[in-house]
């Protein structure tokens, strides 16, 4: 019977909540089942733990003349204490009752609950994952878009391999310093926390790789612990050196992402640097430091302009160079960028011009040869086409040129007929004043 007892304790039976509920354990019921056993002799000693008998209520219209039989008749019908715990017996002994028990204990135990998936799926593709390893303290905070962070990363292969370990690498969150695996999974973190975070290599290095340590179309394994979020630096206070230093930092990222084919993220973080470059300054700068801005501010506007063509943006492209031009004329880059841009919309003849003088500064340039020598076989096509799309329009037949040196043979009589005529009529007109003098 203890042992059915013991199989009906787990959550989901019947039992369980009863068992929860009651202030004694399952032992305590147990000893309460003894007294039921016991033989009728009326003189045997009451168990510890159970009041006297005269404690118990007497049914009403019961005398105490009548036997011994009658008086353990009627107490047998009385039901026990509360305080003792154990059900009715007319519960406990209906037929079929310890059937059941005995069934429910035979059952095979149900299968365990699977536990909740501790991974988080960021993106809901599966393809970037995080787990948290050890949680924040209490109270403490995650990150926002635009706040420093300092993070201890160490970052691993699939099968295991270290490839990279930073004790304290810093970024700004949301500008596309680091890869975008750090960049999504860091703001979901709370300062003090490490946690796991697996990226497909879309989100990592790409089809290029980092070598010598990843290999191309590499899933990394990220171990991040996030130590500090601080907002970020007020541009108008920053000096002339610390505006060097953080655009400089910006467009070096834009040089990693174009290198690896992210011309979206390059050109964000080309813009990122022109921004901390051309931001009002309440900090007075030197001569030198303001050179040293313009020169960084035509490198950042011609690789903007690098990329903007690389995703056929050729508005934005053509605006980035004409910015590079109006500070520096004579930059070949800048030109150079103008006539391809010009030459993708189809204007040969703004194009060529400009490709020409990139040219004449650089003669040796062969990139610029080539690129000219096409326009110009492009340029010469374009002629052709138009002009046998206007004679289309106009009606003209296909063979106009080979008719117009008759056309011209007829033209020759003519002018010499009217001027024949004018000698003519000069002469007779000269006769006849001669003649009015005579």
């Amino acid at each position: 019977m203890l042992g059915s007892l013991k199989s009906l304790d787990k959550p989901g039976l019947l039992l369980y909540p009863l068992y929860r509920a009651s202030s004694h354990p399952p032992s305590s019921m147990a000893s309460c089942a003894e007294p039921s056993a016991m033989g009728p002799e009326p003189a045997a000693p009451p168990l510890a733990g159970i009041p006297p008998l005269e404690d118990f209520e007497v049914l009403d219209g019961v005398e105490d003349a009548e036997g011994e039989e009658e008086e353990e008749e009627n107490l047998s019908e009385v039901r026990p204490l509360e305080d003792i715990g154990q059900p009715p017996l007319e519960e406990t002994e209906q037929p079929g009752a310890l059937a059941r028990e005995f069934l429910a204990a035979m059952e095979p135990e149900p299968e365990p609950v699977p536990v909740p998936d501790e991974w988080l799926d960021i993106l809901g593709n599966g393809l970037l994952r995080k787990k948290t390893l050890v949680p924040g303290p209490p109270g403490s905070s995650r990150p926002a878009k635009g706040q420093v962070v300092t993070v201890q990363l160490q970052t691993s292969l699939e099968n295991g391999t270290r490839v990279q370990e930073e004790p304290e690498l810093v970024f700004t969150l949301g500008d596309c310093d680091v890869i975008q695996a750090l960049d999504l999974s860091v703001p979901l973190m709370d300062v003090g926390e490490t946690a796991m975070v697996t990226a497909d290599s879309k989100y990592c290095y790409g089809p290029q790789g980092r070598s010598p340590y990843i290999p191309p179309h590499a899933a990394l394994c990220l171990e991040v612990t996030l130590k500090t979020a601080v907002d970020g630096p007020d541009l108008e206070m920053l000096t002339g050196q610390e505006r060097v230093a953080l655009a400089n930092r910006k467009r070096e990222c834009g040089n990693a992402h174009y290198q690896r084919a992210d011309f979206v993220l390059a050109a964000n973080s080309y813009d990122l640097a022109i921004k901390a470059i051309t931001s009002s300054a309440k900090v007075d700068m030197t001569f030198e430091e303001e050179e040293q801005l313009l020169q960084l501010k035509v490198k950042c506007l011609n690789n903007l302009a690098a990329s903007q063509l690389k995703l056929d943006h050729y508005r934005a492209a053509l605006r980035s160079c004409s910015l590079v031009l109006e500070h520096q004329p004579d930059n070949i880059k800048a030109l150079f960028r103008k006539g391809k841009v010009l030459a993708q919309q189809g204007e040969y003849s703004e194009a060529i011009p400009i490709l020409r003088a990139a040219l004449k500064l650089e003669p040796s340039n062969k990139t610029i040869h080539a690129e000219l020598s096409k326009l110009v076989k492009k340029h010469a096509a374009q002629r052709s086409t138009e002009t046998a799309l206007y004679r289309k329009m106009l009606g003209n037949p296909t063979r106009l040129p080979a008719k117009c040196p008759g056309k011209g043979a007829w033209s020759i009589p003519w002018k010499w007929l009217f001027g024949a005529t004018a000698v003519a009529l000069g002469g007779v007109a000269l006769s006849v004043v001669i003649a009015a003098r005579n």
